[in-house]
């Protein structure tokens, strides 16, 4: 990849369509994380106004020192960059208290994971409002089209998505060439929504290389048959998450009527 190229073409991409759009800038939700260190970091380079925003749920120190690094290290660089922290702990506190009480288990502990996201959604949208600003998609290309490991309607509610072509490993290298904090670089990708220390790698069962590997192989046709020991696990692991999660990559299903009905 020629990392600096796809710099500069996701930048003008980024700027072109916010002209055209007629909105003064961007807003991101910064989690300590290598995908939205990139994306603000890219958001802040086109030199619109690009408001990072800080939303803890019970967050762990650590993602918490690490977004707060980024973003003083992003202001100054950058003096378009502003920022903002809105602690949802209270309110995600509320909403548990007013939902009727389920049983505690695996479905209940998603639900709950969901809804931070689906919270952060709302108050990145609320600033968005406010401001005239778009939300800018955090997602890469593995997660948004490979595994569907996102939240529908949480951080896969956005306007735009600049990395969404990159596959993590590209996304680490564009962090290391936008200078983005080493903290973060070394970090281990988590999505920090069940108030715990498991890694991304710990949910899906396999590490962002294999999941990238699995995926080149499916598109080129290739089926369990081909695979034996860890490659077939990982592939399997790919191609059922593939499966089940269509219903976020793919647009909502609309019952047309037919024409003698109307």
């Amino acid at each position: 990849m020629n990392t600096p190229k796809v710099a500069e073409h996701i930048v003008q991409w980024l700027k072109d369509y916010a002209m055209n759009a007629k909105v003064n800038g961007f807003v991101v939700g910064v989690s300590g994380g290598i995908d939205s260190a990139v994306t603000s970091t890219l958001c802040a380079k086109t030199g619109l106004p690009t408001l990072c925003v800080e939303l803890p749920i019970h967050q762990a120190a650590s993602q918490v020192n690490r977004a707060n690094e980024h973003i003083k290290q992003l202001r100054e660089r950058f003096s378009n960059v502003s920022e903002v922290e809105v602690n949802l702990t209270s309110t995600f506190e509320d909403f548990k208290n007013v939902v009727p009480e389920v049983e505690d288990s695996p479905k209940t502990a998603l639900a709950l994971a969901n809804t931070r996201a689906r919270l952060r959604m709302t108050t990145l949208y609320y600033f968005a409002g406010l401001q005239g600003l778009l939300v800018a998609g955090t997602g890469n290309k593995v997660e948004d089209f490979g595994v569907g490991f996102y939240t529908k309607y949480g951080d896969g509610g956005v306007d735009l998505s600049p990395i969404a072509d990159l596959v993590k490993s590209e996304v680490f290298a564009l962090g290391e060439y936008l200078e983005v904090p080493k903290s973060i670089q070394k970090a281990q990708p988590t999505d920090g929504l069940f108030g715990d220390s498991r890694t991304d790698e710990d949910q899906i069962g396999a590490s962002y290389d294999e999941l990238e590997w699995a995926m080149v192989m499916q598109d080129q046709g290739k089926s369990n048959d081909d695979f034996s020991g860890r490659e077939l696990d990982v592939f399997k692991i790919y191609s059922h998450l593939n499966r089940i999660n269509q219903h976020k990559m793919n647009p909502i299903p609309v019952c047309e009527i037919p024409g003698e009905l109307k």
